[in-house]
């Protein structure tokens, strides 16, 4: 779906959208994917500025960036990391993370934020989260704001991640808003799926959906130290029963159960070796290639659900008829799906 796009000005990064600086232009000439390619952090950031915007020049631009870098993608270990909001997924990416750097891996984390649909702001928090990884070379975080998209992923988390490949980061990590609609969404884009859970907060095993469950490849009882020492045991021993009877997703993987404290450190070796394990596993038998040949169709798919909504409101059709059915819709005089009907109706007749 990549295609070649016309030159432009490149969207700048959130620093410079802040202070108001003017934004570089960057054409063939300068290679902004020559600097990517050399591992830029700074052009890394900027890169990711232009494929999250919405302009569509912009996009123009990010289609032939992509096109450009997409040979050197594809070489990472891709590791998607939930859990429920307050149980350690920040201090766990960041103890995770050191430990890689620690032995001579490049960590990227794209860390997607809750976006409010009143104001479309965003925190964008996990940089001061995540205060030592964010301060080594070795890292990149880009907190990116999941806007409108369903399941809490930003629509580019996938082109991010590509952009981070191709600067050279070996490990990629997207860590998801929290438990809900973005498990899916993300498990459609890693190789790896880290569920984290915490112990203490009542019946854990009830509060985690299934599906959710058996997403996961490898669930981690975060903060398994102290008073909670005992009680993770109990919920890690529930989580192997649980898992035991799910089918796996992949006849190459059986998912586990480890307890780990990323504040004290522990267990943060291990995940790393379950982790390279489970790359060993699915890159021998071919299943890797498998899933990501799916998940790039899958993608492929989503683009179009994407761009055919994005079309369907800007049709100048749609926008006449909408006003009068919104109110019907509103008032109870006419049922949702009629209405809906009734858009795609004038979205066809405008077009023919």
């Amino acid at each position: 779906m990549l295609r070649a796009g016309l030159s432009g000005p490149l969207a700048i990064d959130y620093s410079e959208r802040v202070t108001g600086a003017a934004p570089d232009t960057v054409t063939p000439e300068n290679g902004l994917a020559s600097q990517v390619l050399a591992g830029g952090r700074r052009a890394l950031a900027r890169a990711i500025t232009l494929i999250e915007s919405e302009r569509a020049d912009h996009r123009e631009e990010a289609e032939t960036l992509l096109r450009d870098l997409l040979p050197a993608t594809g070489k990472a270990l891709r590791l998607g990391i939930s859990g429920a909001p307050g149980v350690g997924k920040s201090t766990f990416i960041e103890a995770f993370g050191l430990h890689l750097i620690g032995r001579g891996k490049k960590v990227a984390v794209i860390a997607v934020d809750p976006t409010s649909r009143r104001s479309g702001g965003s925190i964008l928090g996990d940089k001061t989260r995540m205060e030592k990884l964010a301060r080594s070379d070795q890292a990149f975080i880009r907190p990116s704001p999941a806007g409108r998209t369903l399941g809490g992923v930003a629509r580019r988390t996938r082109e991010a991640m590509l952009l981070c490949e191709a600067a050279g980061y070996g490990v990629v990590i997207a860590e998801t808003v929290g438990v809900g609609q973005s498990e899916t969404a993300v498990a459609a884009m890693v190789d790896m799926f880290l569920l984290l859970i915490a112990p203490g907060g009542g019946d854990e095993l009830q509060g985690i959906k299934r599906g959710i469950v058996e997403l996961a490849d490898l669930v981690l009882v975060n903060k398994s130290d102290g008073d909670l020492e005992p009680a993770a045991g109990r919920i890690a021993a529930e989580y192997a029963a649980a898992l035991s009877l799910l089918r796996p997703t992949t006849p190459d993987w059986r998912p586990t159960v480890q307890q780990c404290s990323a504040l004290m450190n522990r267990g943060i070796a291990r995940a790393w070796e379950t982790a390279e394990a489970h790359q060993r596993a699915l890159s021998e038998s071919g299943a890797l290639q498998e899933l990501r040949a799916r998940q790039s169709r899958e993608w492929m798919w989503s683009e179009v659900t994407e761009d055919v909504l994005a079309g369907l409101r800007d049709d100048a059709a749609v926008a006449a008829a909408l006003p009068d059915l919104e109110r019907k819709v509103g008032l109870g005089d006419m049922l949702p799906g009629a209405a809906a009907q009734a858009i795609v109706t004038a979205y066809r007749r405008g077009r023919g």
